[in-house]
């Protein structure tokens, strides 16, 4: 028995206008209305959030962070010792 997907209901007052222009836009595509509006909804809220996840750095930094990858510094001693005790451990087991 396959299972249902839970569902939530969203409610929005919309001018006339607009929903003269969606119902248009939902015909045009062969679509219903309810799916037209929920797959544009859909797509603006995945492009918002991959929008607001994107790091955005400017040429300098870019610069700065391509010469970190390219000429990594030197490990700090503490690393130096926390990679031998590492070692150490994972030789003794």
């Amino acid at each position: 028995m396959p299972s249902v997907a839970a569902t939530a209901r969203l409610e929005a007052r919309i001018s006339t206008d607009l929903h003269a222009m969606l119902k248009r836009a939902a015909e045009i595509q062969g679509r219903t209305m309810t799916d037209f509006v929920v797959s544009a909804v859909q797509d603006a809220a995945k492009q918002a959030i991959e929008q607001a996840e994107i790091i955005r750095l400017s040429l300098a930094d870019q610069e700065c962070f391509a010469q970190a990858l390219l000429s990594p510094p030197q490990p700090a001693a503490a690393l130096e010792r926390a990679f031998a005790r590492r070692r150490k451990l994972l030789s003794s087991e």
